[in-house]
C-alpha cells in the first residue's frame, strides 16, 4: 500500500506596505491617485448627462407653464388673484390699440374692483343668471377702460403729459372730506379695500391712469376748447345772457352738444368731478368760470341757486368733451383695436364705445 503523498501547504505572505520616505512619497501618491482615477471618469461623465437632463425638464417645464397659462388668461378667461399677480409681473397683453400693447393686469384690476363691489356691497351672487350678465357687462367696461387708457398713455407720452404722485395724492386728499366729516387715510385705506378690494397702491395707480386720460383728453379736443373760449367770449360781451341762452347760442354757431342742467340739492361734500365745490365758494346767483371736471368729461359753468350748511343746488352749462371717444371709435371702425380675449360687445358708457 503506497502512502498517500502529503502536499505542503504554502505560507500565505502578508505584503507589509512599504515603508514610505522622501524618496518614494511621490510614487505612492501617483499610485493612489490612479486607483482613484477608474472612479472619477464615470462620475464626469453622468454629471454631465444629468445637467443635460435637467436642462431638458427645465425647458419642457417652462413650455407646460407657458401653454397653461395662456390657456387660462385667453381661452378661459380666468379673473383669479393668482392669475392677476402673475400678470402685475408679466406684461401679457389683453388687446392693442394703435400699435400700443395693453396689459392684462390694468383690464384684471379694474374688472377685479367692480366684481368685488358687486359681491360685497350689491350682495350679487355671480354665479346666478343676472351675475353672469353682470359680469360680462363688467367685462366690457373694464376693457374698454383699460384699451382707453393705454391709447392715452400713447398720446401721453407723444405729447409729454405726465402726472406726479403730489396730483394722485391731492386727489385722495380731496376724497377724505365726507358728509360725516374728514376721515383719515388709514379709514380710507380700509374703506377701499373692503368697497372694491383695492389695495392703498393698487388705488393710487387706478387714480393715476384716469388723470392721464382726463388730461389727455382735454389737451386733444381742440373743438371742445373752441366752444368754451366762444362761449367766454359770449358772456364777456353780454354778460347778463342766462345759462340757457348762452347755450342756445352756442348750438346756432356749431357747437350742438352743449348742454343745460340743474343738480337738485346735494351735499356740500358731494363728490361730482368739483362742481358742488365750486359752487360752494360762490354767492347765490354768482357764476363761476368754466372749470374742468375732474370726471374728464368736459368744460362746466356754475351758478349757486341756492345753500344752506348741509346741502346747496346748482345750475350748470357743460361743454362735453368727444375727441377721444371719437379717435377711439374710428380705430376700432379701421381695425387699429385688436382684442385678445372675447368679451361680449354689450352697451357701454366707456370711451370709445358707441
Amino acid at each position: 500500500m503506497k502512502k498517500p503523498i502529503l502536499k505542503k501547504r504554502k505560507k500565505q505572505v502578508v505584503e507589509t506596505p512599504t515603508r514610505i520616505t522622501n524618496e518614494t512619497v511621490a510614487e505612492h501618491r501617483e499610485q493612489i491617485l490612479a486607483g482613484g482615477r477608474k472612479f472619477k471618469y464615470p462620475h464626469q461623465y453622468e454629471k454631465h448627462r444629468l445637467v443635460f437632463n435637467v436642462i431638458i425638464i427645465s425647458v419642457v417645464t417652462i413650455i407646460l407653464l407657458t401653454l397653461i397659462s395662456w390657456w387660462q388668461l385667453y381661452p378661459v378667461q380666468n379673473t383669479s388673484t393668482f392669475f392677476y399677480r402673475v400678470t402685475r409681473i408679466i406684461p401679457v397683453p389683453v388687446a392693442v390699440v394703435d400699435g400700443k400693447q395693453v396689459r392684462y393686469s390694468d383690464y384684471l384690476m379694474t374688472l377685479k374692483g367692480s366684481l368685488h363691489y358687486l359681491e360685497q356691497s350689491e350682495r350679487l351672487n355671480l354665479a346666478t343668471e343676472d351675475g353672469k350678465r353682470q359680469t360680462e357687462y363688467v367685462k366690457r367696461q373694464a376693457l374698454d377702460g383699460a384699451i382707453a387708457d393705454s391709447y392715452a398713455m400713447k398720446l401721453a407720452n407723444e405729447s409729454g403729459i405726465v402726472v406726479t404722485p403730489d396730483e394722485v395724492t391731492k386727489v385722495i386728499e380731496g376724497s377724505l372730506n365726507t358728509v360725516s366729516g374728514r376721515i383719515s387715510q388709514d379709514v380710507y385705506d380700509d374703506s377701499t379695500l373692503s368697497t372694491l378690494g383695492y389695495t392703498s397702491d393698487e388705488y393710487r395707480d387706478i387714480i393715476r391712469r384716469s388723470l392721464i386720460r382726463q388730461k389727455v383728453a382735454y389737451k386733444i379736443d381742440t373743438k371742445a376748447t373752441a366752444a368754451k373760449n366762444a362761449a367766454e367770449a359770449l358772456i364777456a360781451d353780454k354778460p347778463t345772457l342766462s345759462l340757457g341762452e348762452i347755450a342756445k347760442t352756442l348750438q346756432g354757431k356749431g357747437y350742438t352738444n352743449v348742454q343745460v342742467g340743474s343738480s337738485g340739492f346735494v351735499p356740500i361734500t358731494n363728490h361730482d368731478g368739483g362742481l358742488t365745490q365750486a359752487a360752494l365758494k360762490l354767492e347765490i346767483d354768482d357764476r363761476s368760470g368754466f372749470i374742468q371736471s375732474t370726471t374728464g368729461d368736459g368744460y362746466y359753468m356754475v351758478e349757486l341757486t341756492d345753500k344752506d350748511d348741509r346741502q346747496l343746488s346748482y345750475n350748470f352749462i357743460k361743454i362735453p368733451l368727444t375727441a377721444l371717444h371719437d379717435k377711439l371709435k374710428s380705430l376700432a371702425k379701421n381695425n387699429k383695436i385688436t382684442e385678445y380675449i372675447d368679451v361680449a360687445d354689450t352697451a357701454s358708457q366707456v370711451p370709445g364705445r358707441s
